[in-house]
């Protein structure tokens, strides 16, 4: 891979991946819309291992709360904050584990791959944002996440799975639909991103392990850590911006970028 796609693929993927305009879907016109050679399933992981990297460092004091809580969860003790923080983070990520592993072992994940689906989603899932944050209230914070929500959460993004749709994006929707504030839904949506991207980093590291080509080794390095670094840096401007701008300028985006998607798609 030439070293200007390289850096092309891992500035799409951590710029994209937090913000609520869909990576997923940036990925995948990628190769079609340059006509650059597909990624590969091993730049793929290199590159979700950079953006949860990111996520991981900017969020780290309620990781390091969910970890020791993990450990308490393991035992089969709920008695803590980091606890009760690791189950609901597992109740919100069993929908779309089970619902990614049906469309993958039904082939129906690779159907969904067009443009078209891409640009439908990418307005209407914008349109459904825009609405949740308009006429949703702000009456709860984070710490206030109740096992309820987290599976309401966890099903909302079950919808992610739809290219075009983003995973950020649409559990922040459900965030913002059950009265959490833009920054409290934005922050509950990227803890709910970890474990998401490494079950997701798993299967697609699984899959490039039985690939018979060699691991590409300096790409991945080099991928990774310009993910990280714009993934990074996304992340902190989207939520330091959350504490006083709303998500319309995603949403016109969105909608720009659908239109002329479905333009391509159908002409």
């Amino acid at each position: 891979m030439s070293l200007w796609h390289l850096v092309l693929l891992a500035l799409i993927q951590g710029i994209t991946e937090f913000l609520p305009v869909s990576s997923s879907g940036h990925l995948i016109l990628l190769p079609g819309l340059t006509g650059a050679e597909d990624q590969g399933l091993a730049l793929d992981v290199a590159v979700h291992i950079g953006t949860l990297g990111a996520v991981i460092l900017y969020f780290w004091s309620d990781v390091r709360v969910a970890l020791g809580g993990t450990l308490r969860l393991a035992q089969g003790k709920i008695d803590t904050k980091g606890a009760f923080l690791a189950l609901c983070l597992l109740i919100a990520t069993i929908p779309v584990m089970a619902a990614g592993l049906a469309l993958r072992l039904t082939g129906l994940d690779d159907a969904l791959r067009s443009v078209a689906v891409i640009g439908w989603a990418m307005i209407v899932f914008g349109l459904v944002l825009y609405w949740a944050d308009r006429t949703g209230a702000e009456t709860r914070t984070a710490p206030e996440w109740t096992l309820k929500h987290a599976m309401i959460m966890g099903l909302w993004q079950v919808l992610a799975l739809i290219p075009g749709t983003s995973r950020s994006g649409i559990t922040i929707t459900g965030g913002r639909q059950l009265g959490y504030g833009r920054h409290d839904a934005a922050r509950l949506a990227m803890l709910m991103s970890i474990p998401t991207i490494l079950a997701s980093g798993a299967l697609l590291g699984a899959e490039a392990l039985m690939e018979p080509d060699a691991f590409p080794w300096r790409d991945a390095v080099i991928g990774a850590a310009l993910a990280f670094l714009a993934a990074l840096a996304a992340l902190a401007l989207m939520m330091r911006l959350l504490r006083s701008v709303s998500f319309t300028p995603y949403v016109i985006y969105r909608v720009i970028l659908g239109l002329a998607l479905l333009v391509y798609a159908y002409s």
